[in-house]
């Protein structure tokens, strides 16, 4: 269900939830905690129909948005008007959530509030791993899938965004990356290319915002204090994962244990529509299982 969301500064921002009103049944059991979905680069909320509904049949809770110059939110496609746009649009949909949570009946005492976790792939990944490495606002979970820690830039384009943001941060290009290499499911890739909500624009702000943040967020992962599933794809060609694994290793390190990581060494980037996802899935619920 679309619901309308405006941000603080005028701006629609496409807000979903999948239906709530079954939880307010009386033979219903109250939801366990709310999952708040951020989706990736060039792509939009709806591609995770599916997850959504896998973690409603789990007794999850779910909402989702596009991000700003995504899908059917308002923005130049791709564009970025500051670097901590994003953060900041996460932020007010968290603090939106959270209020609307308080509605929602629960276990227990009800002065209790609802907890919240942030899904997030790829782009989303990274922007839900620095809002909680920032701690803009407290979550009791997150999860990153295929997280864009290490967007794995070459010389030159290093090279450029040192120059280019700060003469053209509006100036928008392809963003370079390969659909074919999203699953091995060559009808995921099929309805990617065709979907009219899906685009390939980067522009140079929100390039450079992908290329700082995920080192700044890797280099947090030793401190982290958020209980956290990391699941990233050891044959991903769309991020390096070796950020993933940085990150892993660094938060190893941690000895409270906030960091529970799982490398998939054969799957593609989007770990949840690869032909098998079974196994994801059920890292998925296991760890949330085990917590909430």
């Amino acid at each position: 269900m679309l619901a309308p969301f405006t941000a603080r500064d005028g701006e629609n921002l496409a807000l979903y939830e999948w239906p709530m009103a079954a939880w307010h049944s009386d033979d219903a059991l109250p939801p366990r905690a709310v999952v708040l979905i951020v989706h990736g680069l060039g792509e939009h909320a709806c591609r995770y129909d599916h997850v959504a509904r896998q973690l409603l049949d789990w007794g999850f809770v779910v909402r989702a948005y596009d991000q700003r110059g995504h899908g059917e939110s308002g923005g130049a496609r791709g564009g970025l008007s500051s670097e901590a746009l994003l953060l900041e649009d996460l932020a007010e949909v968290v603090d939106d959530t959270r209020q609307r949570a308080r509605r929602l009946p629960r276990l227990g005492d009800p002065a209790t509030p609802l907890p919240l976790i942030l899904l997030g792939h790829s782009l989303g990944g990274l922007v839900v791993g620095r809002f909680v490495s920032l701690q803009l606002r407290p979550v009791e979970g997150l999860v990153m899938s295929s997280p864009a820690l290490d967007p794995g830039l070459n010389a030159l384009q290093k090279l450029m965004l040192a120059v280019v943001p700060s003469v053209a941060p509006n100036l928008r290009v392809n963003n370079g990356l390969k659909p074919e290499y999203i699953s091995h499911d060559s009808q995921v890739v099929k309805k990617y290319l065709a979907d009219p909500l899906v685009h390939a624009k980067v522009s140079a702000r929100l390039a450079k915002f992908i290329a700082t943040a995920g080192p700044a967020t890797v280099a947090a992962a030793s401190t982290w204090a958020t209980p956290t599933l990391l699941m990233y794809a050891g044959a991903d060609k769309l991020v390096n994962p070796a950020g993933s694994r940085a990150f892993a290793e660094a938060a190893g390190r941690n000895s409270a244990g906030m960091v529970t990581s799982r490398c998939f060494d054969a799957l593609y980037h989007e770990l949840f529509n690869e032909l098998d996802a079974t196994p994801v899935f059920a890292t998925l619920k296991a760890w949330l299982d085990a917590r909430f």
